[in-house]
């Protein structure tokens, strides 16, 4: 079943894969642009926009810079997460300074979970 999409933020989607972190340009040309199983940058998911997403398995992957500290953001990303989670989708969260110092540990755990959900194995509501 496709997911639900709005489509007015393609264009905001388009400028976030244009404009994206030093982070998430990293995770995705280091990594997940040749991971053998397909992800997508950007992914618009209802009225929100991933920032990388495996449709195989049903997975995002987002990373999260300082201003996700905040309780008003916090609290908009466990509404979203929720949101997300009620789709069957699973949501991973990396702070971009565990990009920047742990990559390989990243990297291993995003392998880790595409792996579960393939074989699958249900980790959406383990958080």
């Amino acid at each position: 079943m496709p997911l639900p999409r709005e489509k007015s933020l393609s264009g905001f989607a388009a400028h976030m894969r244009k404009h994206a972190t030093k982070e998430e340009n990293h995770l995705w040309y280091d990594y997940l642009r040749t991971y053998p199983v397909r992800f997508n940058r950007q992914r618009i998911i209802g009225s929100y926009i991933a920032d990388f997403y495996c449709a195989r398995a049903r997975l995002i992957v987002e990373l999260d810079g300082s201003q996700h500290y905040s309780e008003h953001v916090n609290q908009h990303d466990f509404e979203r997460t929720k949101y997300l989670n009620s789709l069957g989708l699973r949501v991973l969260r990396f702070d971009n300074q565990d990009v920047r110092l742990h990559f390989e540990s990243v990297c291993a755990m995003i392998d880790e979970e595409v792996r579960l959900r393939l074989s699958g194995v249900d980790t959406t509501y383990d958080d």
